[in-house]
């Protein structure tokens, strides 16, 4: 058996690239077991990515009733497994990876730690905490210690491919206590990637002064650099932006090859959630906003001139 566990993240018959990091995450302790967490036999598209990601064996939990159920599968495939060989177990730090963390540890009587930025040979991990101003490393007990990784806080690397030797179970059926899910609208989803997962992200806050301004300032540079959108909390209570694109200590934590902030003075609770992206370029007509001081790259205009410049500037050099 492998010496950790790692909850596969996939969409249909894509395995996310979050998943590849967690794998790179989990390296530190030997050899990794992706488990997935399916129906009956939707899991066969996603065994050769899994394989090239450096999986060294793969598990698929089957459920027939995945889809009516909402965490306790993945609770049930992860406690099923390192009940019978304890190993660490990584997942992603969303909220649905959060969730599942706290239920195994109760199931497990091991330790958690959320939201981490590193893992170690040791069992310890690093977080960073306070608004990112301070980095500890924390330790956890337990035969299975349980860590979430907060998203592109470790970049996959060229890891090499794993042998991927296959097996499945199926996991128990549903009992009276199951929480079920009777209906669902599956969120609406557009051209732009995934938030946490863009490698450019351009936010905007009260400085864009207007929800129109959002739909033609915002959006077209975020999308002629292939990006997603953020914003900030002012701009989300303000209801100019919805909330699950929110920035910061109470929203997302996003970790972008580039962030681009239009508008945005810099407070604490924003840039907490975005301070670790490799490159951060700032848009302000205030010289003194503090995200200035951050920032690899500042402009001092007005963003309303600048930003369709740019635009017009990345559709003539793409002509």
């Amino acid at each position: 058996m492998s010496n950790s566990y790692v909850l596969v993240e996939y969409s249909g018959d894509q395995v996310l690239d979050a998943t590849a990091d967690l794998i790179t995450a989990a390296k530190v302790f030997g050899a990794v077991t992706a488990v997935i967490v399916s129906a009956p036999g939707a899991h066969t598209k996603l065994h050769d990515q899994l394989r090239a990601m450096g999986a060294d064996a793969i598990v698929a939990a089957e459920a027939a009733d995945l889809d009516s159920r909402i965490v306790l599968p993945a609770v049930d495939a992860l406690s099923m497994l390192a009940a019978g060989a304890p190993a660490p177990i990584v997942l992603d730090a969303g909220a649905h990876g959060n969730e599942i963390a706290g239920r195994l540890a109760a199931r497990l009587a091991s330790g958690v730690l959320c939201d981490v930025v590193g893992i170690n040979a040791d069992r310890t991990a690093a977080m960073s905490i306070f608004g990112d101003s301070i980095e500890v490393t924390a330790a956890v007990g337990g035969s299975s210690p349980i860590y979430t990784v907060r998203p592109g806080a470790i970049t996959a690397t060229d890891n090499a491919a794993g042998a991927g030797t296959f097996s499945s179970f199926a996991l128990p059926a549903a009992t009276v206590k199951d929480v079920k899910v009777t209906n669902f609208v599956p969120a609406a989803k557009g051209d732009r990637p995934e938030l946490t997962a863009a490698k450019v992200v351009v936010a905007g806050g009260r400085g864009v002064e207007s929800e129109d301004n959002f739909h033609t300032v915002v959006e077209p540079l975020a999308d002629a650099l292939g990006g997603a959108v953020g914003a900030t909390r002012d701009v989300v209570d303000l209801g100019w932006y919805p909330p699950q694109f929110q920035v910061g200590q109470t929203g997302v934590t996003v970790s972008p090859d580039v962030y681009i902030g239009l508008g945005v003075s810099g407070a604490i609770q924003h840039t907490s959630g975005m301070q670790t992206a490799n490159k951060i370029i700032v848009v302000n007509n205030d010289e003194d906003a503090p995200f200035f001081q951050i920032a690899d790259l500042g402009v001092v205009g007005d963003l309303h001139e600048i930003v369709p410049e740019v635009v017009a500037e990345i559709a003539r050099r793409r002509a």
